[in-house]
């Protein structure tokens, strides 16, 4: 109280008088400052045994606090201070004293402890005389103090901005996580949510409905095509009340789900997303796409017992035109038993992954288990049947990725393809080549279409993983010198067997001798010395065309990927061979004659042409470029066409990069720029008028990838701050905040898993070796706010600008493990799916002594290591993820 009494008199003027009691007041200030720095300090309870004085200590801090506000706003205290008039040192003393007591304010009185460090840290440099003897002291007692307490992160007094959840920044942390492969994990979300919102269950549930609506109404106006739309609609509808019914077990009367979901839709834009009322207006110019979302979300949620079915037709405008799910609502437990006593309910749940009932989630998890089982008991021949069925359609990789880590059901596979075996008994080969040749393509098709490493296939011992080395390796052709004498007699037999049919052809004796690991690992080798054989004129094209017939039947055709993929590669290292290549890929992918009357040999063709279509497209686009006259060149690219763009791994379209570096005033980063204040105008309109219904902002994520990859992490946070600096001065600053945040802490593939990015072989074959990666943006942000306590003196409004996001961001990523409603990490929602059922819910060769040494003769100086000038791997013999697709290097 008294303290509190002296700071009225002080802040009033009352006094000090002259002075000496200026002067004196100064001291006694300073050695109390001193006295609380002690009693508050790290480890001075202990020492002093305060320990039951601490609460007496805080408030006397506080109130000195206050007292030293006045003090330092006294005309007379600051008169004394500038004219010299107090002992020698008590200027340097007064910042120092202050520099150890600020900092204990910054919880109980962050306004003083704000004043106090503006008047440390600016005001008090000004006011002490002038001399160079003082500055030189001054600059060394400033060089004290940024070493040691005074000077470091949380030390700085930044005086925080109100707290904004804007409707800009959920829909940023969505668009990251579904931009390329699904980045799902229950436990980052809740965490992530949490986080955000403080507990707020309410607000997190009604704003994480609209983001999602908000979600996939930009990606149909932005025509991102139908593999994107189905993925987002899914989430929607299969993957929200899923989460929403683990939201839903921390609500408290009179909070319902209901209400929470009545809410969110009374939000979302009628124009993208139309009401039943005015689905038949004479203005309507909507698409049965968008009409049936808000159908279909409204009865998933009636599946999940979200809200009763009663409900429904208040919340459409008027009676619904479906009905839910005639199965009701599925078990995961009893899909799983069903596909067990009857393998053709397995292929049935394919088909029911795109069904937009809210059953996906149990579905997809039912297929995981059943995967599993069957590799657990080598179950071939079903489990084949559903590999080739998943490989076929892309939105069922997706879609299994919303529930799932690839793990749970690609390392069974990864595990039963390493240690692949023959019967003792066996009879056939060729159907053993059918069954590992369909499974091995759905490994691929998932490794090709997210980039995922090792470490997501769940791959244990790479250095010993026939899959490890086939992603590694499987593009390479290897000369003929290092080839084991085995190995030489099975490359020497395929040949044969391929171009010498009135030999034997491909016999079980050949594929008895030669596992299917073993030959996949051969065929660029195969294919290389096919080109040289031509080159030679050892080998005439009709005999190729004979012999390329066999590798596009079903029990070799998976093998044209690494196949093709050295091909591809081969084009760019040897332009020479480019007639001869162009004539394989003619025969392999024009509408071969075995083709047109083999469905499923059609259904696999196609599957592998979308994998290995953006290489083989690169290589003869460049080789268009390079011979503008060939003609042979355009057939095989339009076959291509409809393939390209299969991959899901957030790159950049061709047309979309080419606009964002022609952005006037800074090329990409200006665009960036532009990207965050259109968010900003959102977000503050929503903020402005929330009854509204409003148009989401234009956004895709890709421009935040792309931004990382050609900017990098550095440069990208640079242009972050910036904006954020430029709408903190237009009175932005909380919405540009919240936006900020979201962009550093949005989910990226690279950081997604703790082992992603690892070598696929490790030096000696055992464990694999971490690899470099990107820094990210959260890093870069780290490294950027530790240096600015040097930089607030001379740039305050940088230093608080970056502090203050550092903050906000380092607490939006808390990891608090006892929130987590799993602890399995990922969509294992069994209970909410179902598990605790709530109710319903040719021609001869050329030359008859063709084989292995004919066709090298005189072309050993010929062995290309296909792709090996690009550091690829199978999937990418162009150097890795690069740009990623369509950035056209």
């Amino acid at each position: 109280m008294m303290l509190y009494r002296l700071a009225k008199t002080v802040s009033t003027g009352v006094r000090p008088k002259n002075v000496q009691e200026a002067v004196d007041l100064l001291l006694v200030s300073i050695q109390w400052m001193n006295m609380i720095s002690v009693g508050m300090g790290q480890g001075a309870h202990e020492i002093l045994d305060m320990e039951a004085h601490v609460e007496e200590i805080g408030m006397v801090g506080m109130a000195l606090g206050t007292l030293m506000v006045a003090v330092v706003g006294n005309s007379k205290i600051l008169e004394v201070l500038q004219k010299g008039r107090c002992p020698r040192g008590t200027g340097i003393g007064l910042g120092k004293a202050m520099a150890g007591f600020v900092p204990l304010l910054i919880q109980s009185s962050p306004q003083n402890a704000q004043r106090l460090d503006v008047f440390r840290t600016q005001t008090l440099i000004t006011i002490l005389p002038i001399d160079k003897k003082e500055r030189a002291t001054n600059a060394e007692i400033n060089d004290i103090l940024n070493s040691t307490i005074g000077m470091n992160i949380d030390s700085i007094v930044v005086a925080d901005l109100p707290v904004v959840n804007s409707r800009a920044g959920l829909y940023i942390y969505l668009n990251a996580l579904l931009v390329g492969r699904p980045l799902i994990d229950d436990s980052s979300i809740f965490a992530y949510l949490h986080n955000r919102y403080q507990g707020d269950v309410q607000s997190t549930t009604i704003d994480l409905i609209l983001a999602s609506f908000d979600v996939l109404a930009n990606a149909t106006f932005r025509n991102e095509g139908q593999q994107t739309t189905t993925i987002l609609r899914s989430f929607l509808v299969n993957k929200i009340p899923l989460l929403v019914s683990t939201l839903a077990e921390s609500f408290f009367p009179p909070l319902t789900s209901e209400f929470c979901i009545t809410e969110a839709l009374s939000h979302v834009d009628t124009n993208a997303f139309p009401t039943l009322s005015t689905l038949f207006a004479e203005s309507s110019n909507n698409d049965m796409f968008s009409d049936s979302v808000r159908q279909d979300f409204c009865f998933a949620c009636c599946l999940h017992g979200l809200i009763p079915e009663s409900s429904i037709e208040t919340l459409l405008g008027d009676i619904p035109m479906q009905s839910l799910p005639a199965g009701g609502r599925y078990s995961k437990q009893d899909l799983v038993q069903q596909c067990l006593s009857d393998s053709e309910r397995s292929e049935g749940l394919i088909s029911e992954l795109e069904n937009m009932d809210g059953n996906a989630g149990a579905v997809s998890q039912a297929i995981a288990e059943v995967i599993k089982h069957m590799c657990n008991n080598k179950e071939t021949m079903a489990l084949k049947t559903l590999c080739s069925q998943l490989a076929r359609n892309p939105s069922s990789l997706d879609i299994m990725l919303l529930f799932n880590k690839p793990t749970s059901f690609l390392q069974p596979i990864c595990e039963l393809l390493d240690n692949w075996r023959y019967d003792e008994d066996q009879g056939e080969y060729q159907p053993v080549y059918e069954e590992f040749g369909s499974i091995l393509l759905l490994v691929v098709s998932f490794t090709h279409r997210y980039n995922l490493s090792t470490v997501d296939l769940g791959i244990k011992n790479p250095g010993e993983s026939f899959v490890a080395k086939l992603l590694a390796q499987g593009h390479l052709s290897r000369a003929l010198e290092p080839l084991s004498q085995q190995d030489q007699n099975h490359l020497d037999g395929w040949i044969r067997g391929l171009f010498e049919p009135e030999g034997g052809g491909l016999g079980d004796e050949l594929m008895s001798s030669c596992p299917p690991q073993e030959f996949y690992l051969l065929v660029p080798t195969l294919f290389h010395y096919i080109v040289l054989a031509l080159s030679t004129e050892t080998l005439s094209e009709e005999s190729l065309k004979g012999g390329l017939e066999f590798m596009v039947e079903p029990f070799l055709l998976p093998s044209l990927i690494p196949g093709i993929t050295w091909l591809s590669a081969h084009l760019w290292e040897a332009r020479s061979h480019s007639t001869y290549i162009l004539q394989i890929l003619s025969a392999l992918i024009k509408n071969p004659p075995s083709i047109s009357n083999n469905m499923e040999a059609s259904y696999l063709l196609n599957s592998i042409l979308k994998i290995v279509a953006k290489n083989l497209e690169q290589s003869l686009r460049w080789l268009q470029r390079a011979e503008p006259q060939r003609q042979d060149i355009e057939p095989v690219s339009k076959v291509l066409e409809s393939n390209l763009g299969w991959e899901r791994r957030g790159a950049s379209k061709h047309t979309e990069l080419e606009l964002w570096t022609a952005t006037s005033g800074g090329g990409l980063a200006a665009s960036i720029k532009n990207t965050i204040a259109i968010l900003v105008q959102w977000g503050l309109q929503w903020g402005r008028n929330p009854g509204m219904h409003i148009m989401p902002a234009s956004y895709t994520h890709r421009q935040i990838l792309t931004g990382m990859k050609i900017l990098g992490a550095k440069r990208l946070l640079n242009t972050i701050i910036e904006e954020v600096k430029t709408q903190t001065e237009a009175g932005n600053g909380s919405v540009v905040l919240d936006i900020a945040t979201s962009l550093i802490c949005a989910p990226d593939p690279a950081s997604f898993d703790p082992g992603l990015g690892m070598d696929l072989l490790s030096g000696n074959g055992n464990s694999p070796q971490p690899l470099q990666r990107r820094l990210t943006l959260k890093e870069a942000l780290k490294t950027e706010a530790e240096n600015m306590p040097k930089v607030h003196k001379s740039d305050t409004f940088h230093a608080e600008t970056v502090i203050r996001l550092y903050r906000r961001v380092e607490a939006q990523s808390v990891i608090q493990q006892q929130l987590l409603p799993h602890n399995n990490g990922l969509g294992d929602l069994n209970e909410v799916m179902g598990d605790t059922v709530m109710g319903d819910g040719s021609l001869g060769p050329a030359d008859s002594n063709l084989n292995m040494d004919d066709m090298g003769a005189g072309g050993d100086e010929l062995m290309m290591m296909g792709g090996s000038g690009h550091g690829g791997d199978l999937l990418d013999a162009f150097g890795g993820d690069g740009l990623g697709d369509g950035m056209g290097f």
